[in-house]
C-alpha cells in the first residue's frame, strides 16, 4: 500500500518516553520512513531488540554515558545509530527519559515504497526478503549511517508513523540475537512468519 506523507500520523515524542519494553512492542507495525534524494523510503517494522542500561551487559549504555552511546542517554523519539565490525550501521529507537541509557534496535522492516531505491543502496540482492531482514541491511536500504544519528523523529527527514497494531497472537518474543552478554533476556520481538524477520530461534508467544 503506497504511503503518503500528507495522510500520515507521525507518532509524537510521547510515545517514545515510556518503558522501553513496552516501546519496542508497539512498534511492531509501525511505519518507519525517511527521505532520502526527493523519494519517500517505509516500511513496516517487524522485529524488534530493547536494550537498557539497567541489568543488561549488552547494552552500549551498560556502563555509562560515553561519546559514543550520547544520543542513547537523549529524551525518546531519536535515532541512535552506531557503527559495528568496522563496516556496518545498525539503528536504533531512543526510548525513556533524559539521562536513561535505553533504546530499541530495529531488526527487520518489510519494505512498502521507495523500493527500487533501497535494491539500488543495498546492491540488488537476489531474494526479495533479504532487503532488510537484518539491522545492517536496514540501515544500508534506507541510507542510514553516521549522519542520521541523533536526528528526531519527527518526520522531518525520518519518522515513525501509526499504524493498526500486530495481534498479541502473531507477536513471538525470544532471547537476543548476535551477542553474548545478557543473552538470554527475553527482549526480541517479531511478527510470526514474516519473511522479513532476521532468522528464526525458538520462541514463545
Amino acid at each position: 500500500m503506497p504511503l503518503h506523507l500528507t495522510n500520515m500520523q507521525v507518532l509524537d515524542q510521547t510515545f517514545y518516553v515510556r518503558s522501553t519494553l513496552t516501546v519496542a512492542r508497539e512498534l511492531l507495525g509501525k511505519v518507519f520512513f525517511r527521505k532520502y534524494e526527493g523519494a519517500l523510503l517505509s516500511g513496516r517494522i517487524v522485529e524488534v531488540e530493547a536494550y537498557h542500561e539497567e541489568g543488561d551487559e549488552a547494552a552500549h549504555s551498560y556502563n555509562g554515558r560515553r561519546p559514543r552511546n550520547e544520543v542513547m542517554f537523549r529524551e525518546g523519539g531519536r535515532l541512535y545509530v552506531y557503527f559495528t565490525y568496522g563496516m556496518h550501521f545498525c539503528m536504533n529507537v531512543v526510548t525513556e527519559e533524559e539521562g536513561v541509557g535505553a533504546a530499541v534496535l530495529i531488526r527487520g522492516i518489510e519494505p512498502l515504497e521507495g523500493i527500487d531505491t533501497m535494491r539500488e543502496l543495498r546492491g540488488h540482492p537476489r531474494r526479495e526478503h533479504d532487503l532488510t531482514n537484518g539491522p545492517a541491511k536496514i540501515c544500508q536500504a534506507f541510507g542510514i549511517a553516521r549522519a542520521e544519528n541523533g536526528l528526531p523523529l519527527d518526520g522531518a527527514v525520518l519518522g515513525i508513523a501509526n499504524a493498526p497494531a500486530i495481534p498479541a497472537t502473531h507477536v513471538m518474543t525470544s532471547s537476543r540475537i548476535g551477542i553474548s552478554r545478557s543473552r538470554v533476556l527475553p527482549w526480541r520481538m517479531y511478527v510470526e512468519d514474516s519473511p522479513w524477520v532476521s532468522r528464526a530461534r525458538p520462541a514463545h508467544p
